[in-house]
């Protein structure tokens, strides 16, 4: 049985991740100060050139809602330690970069939408002078490695991150979602990892529980939460754990990089995107779509016309997404089922000639139609004993129905059928 709390998130399915920081100056990944092994003094000039005077947190939000999306998850502070609030504990942050609390800006904007808020935390900080080096850290493989981790104590660490995350929960009222990252426990190249013990995660998450017990938390903090967070991959079936269904939600790049890379030229088509989008609900799933907003804080422009695109298949079809879920039916093989209540759509990622056979639903359907624009299609029921011929098919399996389609293919990026059923079992 599904918590309560998390009905919004069920219902909603789709949402919109930003990586924003510092970073975003470099322009070249977000994990550029672990790939390129910058230290804090190479890093610092992206902080003392942090001037993000296109970050419009309303346009933001309401590109997120026309693009159909239920809620937003900002990265508040990334793994480089730079924070986009205003914190008491640091002043590696954008107040003091750009005397802007980027964070309330954001909440602002989306409570004005009607969407739902969400935060990312790193776990991780780079930029702590207390967080010890380990084989994710930029320090890895300097000459005296090692030695820096003498006087470094992760107690102290702990302290500031469970501070951290108390002002993030009691600054900015009301907090629907948070996304912790990452938990790495296994070692590699001769370095420890990091696990719960080292965020004392019982803790942390005990202390969202008690400033936002509304708020649901994912499951990178290496310990169960609320929901399981496939990154960069689509699961092939609902996510289950012991004979028991799992709430989960897939995170997608629109070009593999979270943070905003100008060279990466690598973007998904947004028919891709709403393929996945579908497949995702289809399997009871989410999905949260990333964009990386560019030195100045815009959206990139690849990013804005594959996010307006998808808006405009939502404006058709979001009866097909929001609100919908696994359909417990076998779906033709061109294409997933989603439902909601008595209806079904069938998301056709391929376009067949002239029908489609749908299996067990004969007798079971009052009504079909194409959702882009509402048009009835003609169905029937081919009886299996049928030979076939030069001009006529063979017949279907028994409880097959057929829909009959036009040549030409609705011009939208994934056409929708509905299908009204007669009951809602």
């Amino acid at each position: 049985m599904r918590d309560m709390r998390q009905q919004w998130f069920d219902d909603a399915r789709f949402g919109m991740f930003v990586h924003f920081g510092i970073y975003g100056v470099a322009a070249r990944h977000e994990w550029v100060q672990n790939y390129e092994k910058l230290t804090d003094a190479d890093y610092r000039q992206y902080f003392d050139n942090f001037e993000p005077d296109r970050f419009d947190a309303a346009a933001l939000a309401r590109r997120a809602k026309a693009t159909g999306m239920g809620y937003v998850v900002l990265t508040t502070k990334h793994h480089d330690g730079f924070c986009l609030f205003d914190s008491a504990l640091t002043d590696f942050t954008s107040v003091a970069a750009c005397g802007r609390d980027l964070v309330r800006e954001y909440v602002d904007a989306l409570r004005a939408e009607g969407l739902r808020v969400g935060f990312y935390y790193s776990l991780l900080d780079w930029h702590h002078a207390d967080f010890t080096v380990d084989w994710n850290h930029p320090r890895r493989d300097d000459a005296d490695a090692q030695a820096l981790n003498e006087g470094r104590d992760m107690a102290r660490y702990r302290a500031y991150l469970h501070g951290q995350v108390r002002e993030l929960l009691t600054t900015y009222g009301t907090i629907d979602y948070l996304f912790f990252d990452f938990t790495y426990p296994e070692g590699q190249d001769g370095w420890s990892g990091k696990g719960p013990d080292d965020w004392d995660a019982e803790g942390l998450l005990a202390l969202c529980r008690e400033l936002q017990p509304e708020m649901l938390v994912n499951d990178r903090l290496g310990i169960p939460a609320d929901f399981v967070t496939p990154e960069q991959y689509q699961p092939t079936a609902p996510l289950t754990r012991a004979g028991e269904r799992q709430v989960w939600e897939a995170c997608q790049t629109m070009n593999g990089s979270w943070g905003y890379h100008r060279d990466n030229t690598d973007q998904k088509s947004a028919a891709m995107l709403v393929e996945m989008l579908a497949d995702s609900v289809s399997m009871d799933g989410n999905m949260l779509l990333n964009i990386g907003p560019d030195g100045r804080g815009a959206i990139a422009p690849p990013d804005e016309h594959t996010l307006a695109e998808i808006g405009e298949w939502m404006l058709l079809h979001s009866d097909a997404i929001v609100g919908a879920g696994h359909a417990a039916l076998t779906p033709p093989r061109e294409g997933v089922y989603t439902r909601r209540g008595d209806r079904l759509y069938l998301h056709l990622f391929r376009w067949p000639m002239g029908a489609v056979h749908l299996p067990g639903l004969a007798g079971r359907v009052r009504f079909v139609r194409l959702l882009n624009d509402g048009s009835w299609l003609r169905t029937s029921v081919i009886d299996p004993d049928q030979a076939a011929s030069n001009m006529t098919p063979a017949g279907e399996a028994e409880g097959t129905l057929t829909v009959h389609l036009p040549i030409r293919r609705p011009d939208v990026l994934v056409p929708v059928i509905e299908l009204r059923l007669t009951d809602e079992g």
